[in-house]
């Protein structure tokens, strides 16, 4: 889950629903579901997806934002011009440019094609009071996922199908929620530029390169600030830390001949040891050095974090505010 750029990136997602070495077909009779719960079966895997769910009826941006989120965003808004760069990097043939490449190339969802991809956005949405994006699928070996919203037009999310593989059927809403998250706080115009300017501005002369080495440490701070922000409404929509933080370790290292050995756990450990080695003035400088020019959190990082907001007073004071939805049919 990720930034979003110009050609595209953010998170990921995988659609074909069959490896190449296809698991033992699983008997329907063999699993149990409870009332809440309805079977979808593709090929040899099996979706369980929830009747009902717990949604967000009046919930803000602000109500899960993070606090680094807020502010970085404020020292964006701050930086003379910016916003009217954006405005001028982002324009009509961008967009279409944007638009014409997904259309063509890859697959969009509707009740009529993947509809079971459909629902999980649709839901995701729902829980998150905000109107549902187009929905694309990609191919692409390299899991990945993001959101693009321009100009006002529909924003839309697109998924690779490398991710569709690799990810449980609620490890994959987590994801679409994570995208999701960008839209409710506003993120897409800024994502798509800050991916304009940090990786097509240095292509071009004059201006755009000197915008791009003078604000990209500051973009790249916000979007790393604005990706926190978003697994946490992923976790409003999962409602389940574990599920999040099991992305975060399938993104860092996971495949689907491995998933069944992996443990979240674990991976939690292996965050704390991490804060451990960089907690002394080397190790804090060193930690500073890799993350400056990153787009994203490292995942332990992220799973840290998501696991301490998961018990926080915040957390559960918005739990307490949702309300029972019922599920598409």
């Amino acid at each position: 889950m990720a930034s979003a750029s110009a050609s595209a990136s953010l998170s990921s997602f995988l659609l074909p629903l069959r490896t190449a070495r296809s698991p033992p077909r699983i008997s329907s009779s063999t699993l149990r579901f409870s009332p809440n719960e309805r079977k979808y079966e593709y090929g040899t895997r099996i979706f369980v997806c929830r009747a009902s769910y717990v949604g967000f009826r009046d919930l803000d941006a602000d109500d899960f934002r993070h606090p680094l989120d807020k502010q970085n965003t404020l020292l964006l808004r701050a930086i003379p011009g910016l916003s009217e760069l954006g405005k001028a990097f982002l324009g009509t043939i961008s967009e279409q440019v944007m638009l014409l490449e997904n259309i063509g190339t890859s697959i969009l969802v509707a009740e009529n094609q993947l509809p079971e991809l459909h629902k999980m956005m649709v839901e995701s949405a729902n829980i998150l009071n905000i109107e549902s994006p187009d929905l694309y699928v990609r191919q692409n070996p390299v899991p990945n996922a993001y959101t693009l919203a321009v100009s006002g037009r529909k924003p839309f999310v697109v998924v690779h199908t490398s991710l569709v593989e690799l990810l449980t059927r609620r490890e994959l809403q987590a994801v679409l929620a994570h995208e999701l998250g960008h839209l409710k706080c506003d993120h897409g115009v800024w994502l798509t530029f800050a991916n304009i300017l940090t990786m097509g501005a240095y292509t071009v002369p004059g201006v755009g390169g000197f915008i791009a080495r003078n604000f990209e440490e500051q973009l790249f701070r916000w979007l790393r600030a604005a990706e926190l922000t978003c697994d946490r409404a992923a976790l409003l929509v999962v409602q389940d830390p574990k599920v999040v933080i099991s992305v975060l370790m399938k993104l860092s290292g996971g495949c689907p001949s491995l998933s069944d050995q992996l443990n979240v756990d674990a991976f939690l450990e292996q965050a704390r040891s991490y804060d451990k080695a960089s907690s002394s003035p080397i190790g804090w400088y060193i930690r500073n050095a890799q993350t400056r020019q990153l787009s994203h959190p490292l995942p332990v990082l992220r799973a840290r974090e998501i696991d301490e907001w998961s018990r926080s007073q915040e957390y559960h004071s918005l739990l307490r505010r949702a309300i029972h939805l019922n599920s598409l049919h």
